[in-house]
This record gives C-alpha cells, sequence and structure tokens, in this order.
C-alpha cells in the first residue's frame, strides 16, 4: 500500500517528515590520497542514527564510486585523476570504485548494529512500470526489515541514452519511488547563494517558492574536480521533486548539526517547496522518465490552448513534424519560437501525423482512411512544462 507523503510548504512542517532521501556528494566522500573520505562516512552514519531515532526512516544516495575508482587507478597512472574520461574508462572506475564505497559504509554502519543494502539503478528501470514497482517495493521490503538502502546509479553498464545526469536527479527521481516526503542534497556549500558563495556581499536564499529564470541564474557550473554536478544540477534536481510534490533542501554536508537543525525547523540551507500544480506519477513518469523520440511544433493557438485550458492538443494546431517515432512514444511539443512546452504520449506515428497537420480532427477518417482519436496528445497524456 502506498504510503501518504507530505506535502512540505514551511519550515515547521519539516519536523513531520517520516521518509528522507540523503544525498551525499563525490567531494564529501573522496579524498585525492586514501580515497574513502572516512569522516564523511562516519558523520553520514551518525547522521542517520539521529534520524532514526526521531523515527524518520532513511534513503542514501551516494555518488563518489567513479570518483574512488580514479583515486585507486592514479595510484599507478597519475593521469587517471586529472584527465576527462571516456563512457567506458568511467564505467572501469565504478566497477573499481562502488565495492570500496559499499564495504566503507557496510564496516561503519555495521559498528552502530545497522544493516544496509545497495540498489543500483538506471533510468530504463524507471521508465518501465514493472521494473518501477520492483524498485519500489525493494525499498520497502528494506524499510519494513528496518534495513538502509543505498541507492547509486549503475555506472558498469550505464550509458549516455539511460543516464540520471547526475546523482541530484537521481535523488530526486528515487524520492518518487520510495515515496519520500523530503529530498536532502548535502554538498560542499550550505545552500542556494545570489552570488558566490565565497563573496562578502552573497546572501544565502533561504526559502524558494517556485523555480524561475531567476533562480536558475544563480546557479554556476560544477565546483569540485569530483563532481559531476553544481548548484545547476541542484536546482533542476529540486525542480525534478517539488513537481512531483517532495520538497528539497541543500545543506552543508561537512556541519555535523545541520540535518537535525533543518528538521527542527531552524533557518540552515536552502528549502524548495512542493508546487501547487504538481505532476501526479504518470505526469512525472512522462516529463521526467521518457526519452522523447521526436519533436511536435504548434501554433500559438494550441500552445495556449494546450497550457490555459489544459486541452488536448489536435491536428489543427500541428505546424510540423521532427524525427522518427511509432504510435504511443514520447514527443516533445515546442512552440513558434521552438520553446519546450510539453511533453506527451503520441496518437499517431511520424507518417501519420505529417499527413494530418493542420487538419481539422474530421479531415483524419478521410486522409489516412481510418480514425485512432481525434486528437494528436490526448490531455491525459500531456504534460505541461512551460505556462
Amino acid at each position: 500500500m502506498q504510503r501518504r507523503r507530505l506535502q512540505i510548504r514551511q519550515r515547521s512542517e519539516l519536523s513531520h517528515v517520516r521518509r528522507l532521501v540523503l544525498k551525499i556528494g563525490s567531494s564529501l566522500l573522496t579524498d585525492p590520497q586514501t580515497g574513502v573520505n572516512q569522516a564523511t562516512i562516519e558523520r553520514v552514519v551518525a547522521q542517520v542514527c539521529q534520524l532514526r531515532q526521531r523515527g524518520v526512516a532513511v534513503c542514501l544516495v551516494s555518488s563518489g564510486a567513479v570518483s574512488l575508482g580514479r583515486v585507486t587507478l592514479a595510484r599507478h597512472r597519475p593521469a587517471w585523476l586529472t584527465r576527462p574520461l571516456r563512457v567506458h574508462e568511467k564505467q572501469a572506475a565504478a566497477a573499481i570504485g562502488q565495492p570500496a564505497l559499499m564495504q566503507a559504509y557496510h564496516q561503519a554502519f555495521a559498528r552502530k548494529h545497522i544493516d544496509v543494502a545497495q540498489m543500483l539503478l538506471t533510468r530504463d528501470d524507471l521508465r518501465h512500470r514493472r521494473r518501477y514497482l520492483n524498485a519500489s517495493n525493494t525499498a520497502e521490503t528494506l524499510f519494513a526489515a528496518d534495513v538502509v538502502p543505498i541507492v547509486n546509479e549503475n555506472d558498469t553498464v550505464v550509458v549516455a541514452e539511460i543516464k540520471f545526469g547526475d546523482n541530484d536527479a537521481l535523488a530526486a527521481l528515487a524520492a518518487r519511488v520510495i515515496d519520500a516526503d523530503l529530498v536532502v542534497l548535502a554538498t560542499d556549500v550550505d545552500g542556494l547563494y545570489d552570488g558566490p558563495p565565497n563573496a562578502s556581499d552573497s546572501r544565502r536564499i533561504s526559502e524558494v517558492p517556485r523555480i524561475d529564470e531567476r533562480i536558475r541564474q544563480m546557479a554556476g557550473g560544477s565546483g569540485s574536480a569530483f563532481g559531476t554536478g553544481g548548484m545547476a544540477s541542484k536546482i533542476n534536481a529540486a525542480d525534478i521533486a517539488t513537481k512531483a510534490g517532495t520538497a528539497l533542501a541543500i545543506i552543508a554536508g561537512n556541519d555535523d548539526r545541520a540535518l537535525d537543525a533543518l528538521l527542527d525547523g531552524e533557518d540552515v540551507g536552502t528549502v524548495f517547496w512542493c508546487h501547487d500544480d504538481r505532476h501526479n506519477r504518470r505526469q512525472h513518469w512522462i516529463a521526467e522518465l521518457l526519452t522523447a523520440e521526436g519533436v511536435l511544433f504548434v501554433d500559438a493557438g494550441a500552445e495556449q490552448a494546450m497550457c490555459q485550458r489544459h486541452a488536448s492538443l489536435l491536428p489543427i494546431g500541428l505546424t510540423a513534424v521532427q524525427g522518427s517515432f511509432d504510435k504511443g512514444e514520447c514527443v516533445e511539443i515546442r512552440n513558434t519560437r521552438q520553446q519546450l512546452i510539453a511533453k506527451g504520449l503520441v496518437n499517431y506515428n511520424h507518417h501519420e501525423l505529417a499527413s494530418i497537420q493542420g487538419l481539422d480532427s474530421e479531415a483524419i477518417q478521410q486522409k489516412l482512411g481510418y480514425l485512432d482519436y481525434p486528437e494528436v496528445v490526448h490531455r491525459d497524456n500531456l504534460v505541461i512544462l512551460r505556462r
């Protein structure tokens, strides 16, 4: 049975969190000389113990496998630590680093008499409903057995087409899989700033009710040689999480008290609140997990109808079709300025849509010789991304 998640919109409600995803970044976990940063591992274990005492179940999303593998390989070939790695080299590094990372967690948690379990995921696992449910059921079973799930991307087999992009996004997506109330990204800065975090005139943003272009512009690039993300990836993760109805917080991972203070409602870190127009499970699946196989371009009338009246996309509003796709596959929908406004599941393939674009729905039968649906994309299979 699916648990009822909180819809958190203010700091005082954070004390009611009963399940959270805690993501630890590579910059905190990796030491260029020793590999695993044991001090960080011990700090994470202590924080999880404190959360469990509060009655909070924790799922860890842990970066670090590729970085740890690089440190190991660099002992014989120093260039592994500094040069960009190709895909198969990252996969090899992950294969080396993942056992070391899990061993460090296993040993540290064992000293506290806590069992851990490894869950390796790819985006492809979450695109397929049965595999998505399997992952969700596995997590529920682990929680019921009082075991801490440790999630990571399956870097040894993942390729660009199925990659989450970074573990910030993985944490946001994992939150939906396990029905978490909150995602916490523990990193090497204590929140989102309106300028460079180390500048004297920069101000920490305490709360973000909605992610807009101003918030996105505050993000810079990756701040660490070991990280794949940066503040931009964390804002993207917050967008994924909050649209799915889960609040997200960015806190300082090297502050022993930050996580407890956050759940006590204190003004630490940056908290992104849940959206009022949050996506349901199906919309979240379409928007965040499915890969678009093509693009539909629509006129201003169709854009207005979809975005303002939640109408279906009809062939009369379709101006161009790009890509090769079949009936039922996911496509992007863009406006006359080529801005992405929606994603959805099409009722016709690309050949059929090219034939019926610009026509009234009543003309589909005459043009194709059959009428499966009067809509190109039905509103139930349509997710608006830009209003």
